[in-house]
């Protein structure tokens, strides 16, 4: 007889839960390694590495909705609470840095689009969707009506984010600033305001998710904590034990995106996506050194704030790299702003581009 719906459905909730768990024992086994190796956001980078391996060699592994977006909300209270009244009265500097990772991001999409129409011959729509570096969710909306390589699109950009994932790291290292001290560095939030917080925050981010705005949950935790923070309605910082966890998670969620990825599109999409992915690196990070020749800001924390990484990932590194969590948060949200209107011209203009061709 075939099993009734109810337990067909406690089948399939026990599978769910059998990949979720997988995936968080590979993703804090990784980190784990990674912390004792000394690897620079150890808990970013291992994780990562980790679950992206198992799931090129075909291991089930997912992170729920649920779940990734508490851990978009920890992320965005940890970078709430470093938000000083000194960093508020900065921020008179920031525009200029603002025209600057503007021009960098139109450098990096002509670029890219460039490097993988010349070098690796892709359509112009596939090449262009590839390189715009915002949301994935975003890009691959845009793709959906156009006539792009849609699997091809996905695993570059998977591969961009993974990539900076590890490269920010180590470059920040290389210029000399001290990893993980801010995990530490400031007391602890109590467990009800730490409650409040969380609540509060979901609350948000469910309705600017529902407007469709991006990083929903990341931004509304953002919101609440340097409001709170600024106004010394709480005091201190999340916890280790909460906030490690969650890196732990948004490293394991990056590397699901590798799950079911085919070897053969591997092969074709990973040169690619690492020369672009290289690219744009040195655009943002000459773009960052050249903001630090003019405003009073680490090159260290430019570089993670002009870093094309996913936003909720390079938020996650300003922690764990102690950079200025609110500079880096409003770069890579002015980042997300820019490419909103940046992408559909440009894809406008490649659709105009090809038409004029099959004309001829």
């Amino acid at each position: 007889m075939p099993p009734d719906s109810s337990s067909a459905s406690a089948l399939s909730w026990l599978l769910t839960f059998k990949t979720v768990a997988t995936t968080l024992i590979i993703a804090g086994s990784g980190s784990g390694v990674a912390y004792l190796l000394g690897v620079p956001a150890p808990f970013l980078v291992g994780s990562s590495l980790a679950v992206a391996s198992m799931g090129l060699a075909g291991v089930a592994v997912s992170v729920p909705m649920v779940l990734r977006n508490v851990c978009f909300v920890i992320i965005g209270l940890s970078m709430g609470a470093g938000v000083t009244p000194d960093v508020v009265e900065s921020a008179r500097q920031w525009p200029l840095s603002f025209v600057i990772l503007g021009l960098s991001l139109f450098a990096i999409v002509l670029a890219g689009r460039w490097i993988l129409q010349n070098r690796w011959r892709f359509d112009p729509m596939t090449a262009l969707l590839s390189v715009v570096p915002g949301h994935l969710s975003y890009v691959l909306g845009l793709s959906a009506d156009t006539n792009g390589d849609l699997a091809t699109i996905s695993v570059i950009q998977s591969i961009r984010v993974l990539a900076l994932t590890i490269l920010v790291p180590f470059a920040v290292v290389l210029i000399g600033i001290e990893t993980n001290a801010s995990l530490v560095a400031m007391d602890i939030m109590t467990l009800p305001m730490f409650g409040l917080s969380i609540v509060l925050s979901f609350a948000g981010g469910y309705l600017m998710n529902r407007l469709r705005l991006p990083a929903a949950y990341l931004i509304a935790g953002l919101v609440w904590s340097t409001g709170s923070h600024i106004t010394g309605t709480i005091d201190g910082t999340v916890s280790p034990y909460v906030a490690i966890p969650a890196f732990i998670t948004m490293g394991a969620l990056i590397g699901t995106r590798f799950y079911g990825v085919t070897r053969a599109l591997l092969k074709r999409a990973f040169l690619a996506g690492i020369t672009v992915t290289l690219a744009a690196f040195v655009i943002s990070a000459l773009a960052a050194w050249s903001v630090s020749l003019f405003i009073d800001t680490p090159l260290s924390h430019l570089l993670v704030a002009f870093a094309p990484g996913g936003v909720e990932t390079m938020a996650a590194m300003a922690i764990s790299l102690n950079a200025d969590p609110a500079f880096v948060a409003a770069h890579h949200v002015m980042r997300l702003f820019i490419l909103t209107f940046l992408a559909p011209i440009m894809l406008g203009l490649a659709r105009r581009r090809a038409g004029s061709a099959d004309d001829l």
